[in-house]
């Protein structure tokens, strides 16, 4: 299949809806039961024959950690609302305590599976060589491996917790994994209740010895198991099982606090005890142990979750195994764009040729590395300009910020706190900028910065050029190796006065006017989205071609899907690549009837954020005019955070994105799903085995260059699904 072959074939039927649900608040999607929905394609990955074994291991770890996140946050948040009485209700319309019983049900549905597809998984791996053991299953030499182990590198590490009128129950922190134990004084058989939690600090799986090309492991609560009687002396089991906790992660911070990073590490340390949200316990726990937990960790009967299987199902991240690449996917090198190689690796003068536009991780991160670390070690550049919203905790980039700064640059870093489970990360890395001389400012209390802008000024003469850097993901080199975004790269005089007056906006809260080509949120970017679609619908509505493509994360801003409901109504065809949540409810008749929305779930994850106009030329079309954003089309991104909506002028970037990135991602059909309107998702239905083999945009892009990357040896050659109309 081909773009092409895609955008001629004919919209499915529309589905008729009742008038109620048309005009009503059924005409979206609920947030919460579409990222479950999103999470059940994650798990059907780890289903995928097509998919490696190991690969499909790490899709249920995904989808572990996933729900873990969505019920500490998302859950959380509901949880109070219910509980307050609140009666708000969600876009389509149900209340916090409706929409609580449906994700409950849902979400034991999907967990059932998570144990159901790891019961598949353990049988596919014990016949390619790993397998994972139980007590009764070791041998003699197995145990005095683990007697060794057990003494060296877990005892030292264990607090075994008595539970007794001098010993209260203790604290368990979210995600803290415990053994509960009923035990008795073999003198005297004296009973005795304690706890022994599972350290987080060594590994799950303890690797057992092996004949070459084999792998064995034992589960770290079963090696606790297997030694109990020298954590506990004198007494023996009676009875045990196993828990986990996850707790209320939400962080609230004052609005007049004074030190807002001093506010953030108090909150930091609140989160951590956080009310219990969800108790996962092993199935046929020992009925007093099972009252006592949930007595002592104040939780109900509906928020227990009894489990016969795995606990903690994230932790089978760490049996991925890198030695056995047979069973990963097939090794892939990022290349290195050949413009830059033409000008000696020096991005200045590729920059300074024409924009470029990198599509990560096919192109690799290092280039915006090294746009930043070029700027520190070269003499002419006078200032940079740096948001920082997650990165690694030892950040080559911060680094490069801190080299700038010692070496008397001017240096101003925006770095958000408030970006969630990275807060201490950031704070790390706040403070090390600030020991190296930087100017360090933190934004707003009550808006995220979401925006990803780096702006390098440099003296070339007599004049000051600034080189820009507007991305669609984070400046982390570790998820830019898996996270699919753009980077373009400019030094395009009206862009960077744009980014200078973004940056004066986030450290002097002096509101920026007269943007030339660049929206922003909480400001602008929202009625600039909703008034490009209605341009569209006009076009339409004039006769001329009209169509967008837009890519994200996440749909569900309730204006803005009333806007492509508009549109659609007007005739605009549009075609949506949205890989998690979505409130449009596509295909039906009189509201979205011209509108496809797919998710691809693949071997990278898809986090650009793309919108495309046909401009009355519909798309592709040279005269389309084309989009970057930080944004996903949510309520927070595009009212509570800052955010960037970026033009892309320059021909050969407008055709990259157009041509290639959208067109193949239109085209995909191994790892897409198709939403229907009543919410289902399926394979898409062109893929269908007729014997050829279905096309995969990821692959397309590990084998084809991108367009604005070529350097001397030009564009001509590089493959476009879908080459312009004009």
């Amino acid at each position: 299949m081909t773009s092409a072959d895609f955008l001629a074939a004919p919209l499915p039927a529309p589905v008729d809806l009742p008038e109620a649900e048309v005009a009503g608040p059924r005409r979206f999607f609920n947030r919460e039961l579409s990222w479950l929905r999103f999470n059940w394609r994650v798990i059907e990955e780890a289903t995928n024959p097509r998919v490696p074994l190991l690969e499909r291991l790490r899709f249920l770890s995904i989808s572990a950690t996933n729900l873990d996140e969505f019920y500490t946050v998302r859950v959380a948040g509901l949880r109070e609302l219910a509980r307050r009485g609140a009666a708000s209700l969600s876009e389509d319309g149900r209340s916090p305590a409706e929409q609580l019983g449906l994700i409950n049900a849902d979400a034991r549905r999907l967990m059932a599976e998570q144990q159901a597809v790891w019961t598949e998984l353990r049988r596919e791996m014990d016949a390619a060589g790993i397998t994972l053991l139980t007590r009764g299953k070791l041998t003699r030499r197995d145990e005095r491996h683990l007697a060794a182990h057990f003494l060296a590198q877990v005892f030292p590490v264990l607090s075994p917790l008595a539970i007794d009128p001098a010993h209260p129950f203790p604290f368990i922190p979210n995600t803290g994994f415990c053994l509960a134990l009923e035990l008795e004084r073999a003198a005297d058989r004296r009973p005795l209740k304690a706890l022994l939690p599972i350290p987080q600090q060594i590994a799950r799986f303890v690797a057992l010895p092996a004949a070459a090309g084999l792998a064995r492991f034992l589960p770290l609560e079963e090696l606790l198991l297997l030694h109990l009687e020298q954590i506990f002396p004198g007494y023996r089991a009676r009875g045990h099982c196993a828990f986990r906790v996850l707790r209320d992660s939400d962080i609230e911070i004052e609005d007049e606090a004074e030190d807002l990073v001093r506010e953030f590490e108090v909150a930091l340390k609140r989160r951590r005890r956080g009310e219990v949200i969800r108790l996962k316990i092993t199935a046929g726990a020992p009925p007093a142990l099972r009252a006592l937990i949930m007595q002592e960790l104040h939780v109900s009967e509906d928020e227990v979750v009894e489990v016969k299987g795995m606990l903690g199902m994230a932790d089978i991240r760490e049996l991925v195994l890198d030695s056995r690449r047979d069973l990963l996917w097939p090794p892939f090198a990022p290349r290195v764009p050949e413009r830059v190689q033409d000008h000696d690796g020096n991005l200045f003068e590729a920059i300074r040729r024409k924009d470029m536009l990198l599509h990560h991780p096919y192109e690799t991160f290092d280039m915006v590395m090294r746009f930043l670390q070029q700027a520190a070690a070269d003499p002419s550049v006078i200032a940079i300009k740096q948001t920082l919203y997650r990165t690694s905790w030892d950040s080559p980039i911060v680094g490069a910020l801190c080299e700038a700064a010692e070496a008397g640059k001017s240096v101003t870093a925006l770095v958000e706190l408030k970006a969630r489970f990275d807060e201490a990360a950031n704070i790390r890395q706040s403070r090390r900028l600030e020991r190296a001389g930087a100017q360090v400012v933190y934004g707003f209390l009550n808006l995220k910065t979401h925006a990803k802008i780096s702006a390098v000024v440099r003296r070339e003469g007599d004049a000051l050029v600034t080189y820009t850097h507007f991305g669609t993901g984070n400046y982390h080199p570790i998820t830019a190796r898996i996270y699919t975004d753009l980077s373009l790269f400019t030094c395009d005089p009206a862009l960077g006065r744009d980014a200078t007056k973004v940056f004066n906006y986030l450290s002097g809260y002096a509101q920026p006017e007269g943007l030339e080509n660049l929206a922003i949120s909480p400001i602008g970017l929202k009625d600039r989205l909703i008034a490009l679609i209605r341009a569209e619908a006009a076009h339409a509505a004039a006769g001329r071609q009209a169509e967008i493509w837009a890519k994200m994360n996440a749909l569900i801003e309730p204006e803005v899907i009333d806007a492509l409901y508009a549109a659609s109504r007007a005739g605009v065809r549009i075609d949506l690549v949205v890989r998690g949540v979505c409130g449009l409810r596509p295909g039906v008749r009189g509201l979205s009837e011209t509108i496809r929305v797919k998710s691809i779930v693949g071997r990278f994850l898809e986090h650009s954020r793309i919108v495309c106009f046909g401009n009355g030329h519909g798309l592709p079309s040279k005269k389309g005019r084309v989009f970057i954003s930080s944004a996903d089309w949510m309520g927070r991104n595009l009212m509570r955070r800052v955010e960037t909506l970026v033009e892309c002028h320059n021909p050969t970037v407008k055709a990259q994105i157009m041509d290639q990135v959208m067109a193949a991602n239109l085209a995909d059909e191994a790892q897409s799903w198709v939403l229907a309107a009543d919410g289902s998702y399926s394979r898409d239905l062109s893929a269908r085995e007729d014997g050829r083999e279905l096309f995969n945009c990821h692959r397309f892009f590990m084998e084809n260059p991108s367009l604005s990357g070529r350097g001397s040896a030009g564009a001509a050659d590089v493959p476009r699904l879908a080459p312009s109309r004009d």
